[in-house]
């Protein structure tokens, strides 16, 4: 366990035009006070490794310098010999300079909303910040999302905010030091959460920090990731506080987003994903099978079988993976074929290694990286054949941004002719468990990708930082 240090605001950057910085007094506490509940709960920061600011909303160019450094000690997978420390930091920066946006922000930002700020954002819940969804300009959340009065051309049409993004910024933070940030966020989630009332589940959108929800289903990935930056967080400080909230994440996931008869993960807490309505049959979705998450589950909570879903969704995925090209479909039935989610969210992409499965090399390959599970290893040595055939082993082919078909009489390839940096991100991260010689030139390309930055790009940028971190050594055990 990490000793407890002094600490002070690691990270204060522009948020559009406007300056967020935390301070002591208002969002980190000395760690060796006791806690007191209904009170700011004090959070750890490193002041060894502190960032730089001056990021904004501008993806600065990859730095001059590769500084490599050697893998960290203490069982750990090797990855590549030409990590460079730096770019996941200056990503970070510029990540957060562009998305992450306080409740004061969005205050100035849309004033309309700003009079219901308060029925949700009690004194108990802030300081807040959200990571800001991408820009709805059609379909069915754009009246939502898409607010008149908003000032700020990029923010327009990005009043709403997903759980999954609220979970992507609390690990984000926690690998890049930042404190301030993640307790910002750890308050936008434990806000909603309280203003829900039903469950210790965030409803996965929710619009800017009013009282607004627009649609209160769980989304399961990102209640794992949540509880995950939160155990991670307990074991990087020994405050009780982040492990009791975890906790209660924790047991209401067992409860409502674990089929109970296979020990599956479903994908969210609704008829519509678990089972209860004839109407719908239950889909999978690969991407929300978190390992880490679930072993850290097992490590902080003996009152459930952690463990017994973690061999299931191995034993599941690998069935998924040997039944068709050897890439994943985006939704599969339990059967283990492709099908399309009940949400109709992905009519034309289930059968596809698309835009839900990108972030499975992600999960295998930290799941890799930190305990060297050979099932992980079968998987991510399956896919980095697949793509080494596919790019005839250039890390540079542009076949890294095709869209493979999991079962080509369903539908076929959807080729690319760019490689964004978060597809470049997941077939590196596939070398990992056996292909030094792509994870090395991988690395090196995956480090010269910038952020995208606009007003739709929150997916691919926040995931490009995802593997940015794991594959440059930022993803350090607290335990």
């Amino acid at each position: 366990m990490f000793a407890k240090k002094a600490l002070y605001p690691l990270l204060c950057v522009s948020l559009l035009g406007m300056v967020a910085c935390g301070d002591e007094s208002s969002s980190v506490n000395d760690p060796t006070s006791s806690y007191t509940p209904g009170t700011t709960p004090p959070v750890y920061t490193d002041p060894n490794t502190p960032l730089s600011s001056g990021g904004g909303a501008v993806d600065p160019l990859p730095s001059s310098a590769s500084n490599p450094v050697a893998a960290p000690s203490g069982g750990y997978a090797a990855l590549a010999s030409t990590i460079n420390a730096v770019r996941p930091d200056e990503l970070y920066v510029g990540f957060v300079g562009a998305n992450v946006v306080s409740s004061e922000t969005d205050a100035a930002t849309y004033p309309s909303l700003a009079g219901d700020f308060s029925a949700v954002f009690t004194a108990d819940y802030l300081p807040a910040s959200r990571v800001a969804w991408s820009a709805q300009t059609n379909g069915g959340y754009k009246i939502q999302c898409s607010v008149n009065d908003a000032t700020v051309p990029l923010m327009k049409s990005r009043a709403c905010t997903v759980s999954e993004g609220i979970g992507y910024g609390m690990l984000i933070s926690f690998f890049a030091n930042d404190a301030d940030t993640f307790f910002k966020l750890w308050n936008y989630n434990r806000a909603f959460r309280k203003y829900n009332g039903t469950t210790n589940l965030m409803p996965w959108i929710v619009e800017s920090f009013s009282y607004n929800i627009v649609d209160d289903a769980s989304a399961t990935d990102a209640d794992l990731d949540i509880a995950t930056a939160l155990i991670l967080m307990y074991y990087k400080t020994g405050l009780e506080a982040y492990k009791t909230d975890a906790l209660l994440i924790i047991n209401d996931l067992w409860k409502a987003e674990i089929n109970q008869a296979n020990n599956l993960i479903l994908s969210g807490n609704t008829p519509m994903w678990n089972g209860k309505s004839a109407k719908y049959e239950i889909t999978y979705n690969l991407s929300y099978f978190s390992p880490v998450a679930l072993r850290l589950f097992a490590m902080v909570d003996p009152a459930h079988n952690w463990n017994a879903v973690l061999d299931a969704m191995y034993t599941y995925m690998a069935k998924v993976q040997a039944g068709g090209t050897g890439v994943f479909p985006d939704w599969s039935n339990e059967a283990g074929t492709a099908v399309k989610a009940p949400n109709g969210s992905a009519d034309a992409t289930y059968y596809r290694f698309d835009k839900e499965s990108v972030r499975i090399p992600w999960r295998i390959a930290w799941d890799y990286y930190w305990f060297q599970d050979t099932r992980a290893a079968a998987i991510l040595n399956k896919l980095n054949e697949f793509i080494v055939e596919k790019s005839a082993g250039s890390v540079t082919s542009t076949a890294l941004g095709t869209s493979y078909s999991w079962n080509l009489s369903l539908g076929a390839d959807m080729t690319a002719n760019t490689v964004s940096g978060m597809w470049q991100g997941a077939w590196c991260a596939t070398g990992l468990a056996g292909n030094s010689t792509w994870l090395n030139a991988c690395t090196t390309e995956l480090n010269t990708k910038t952020l995208f930055n606009t007003s739709t790009s929150y997916f691919t940028d926040i995931l490009l930082v995802l593997y940015s971190q794991l594959l440059n050594g930022k993803f350090i055990k607290p335990f």
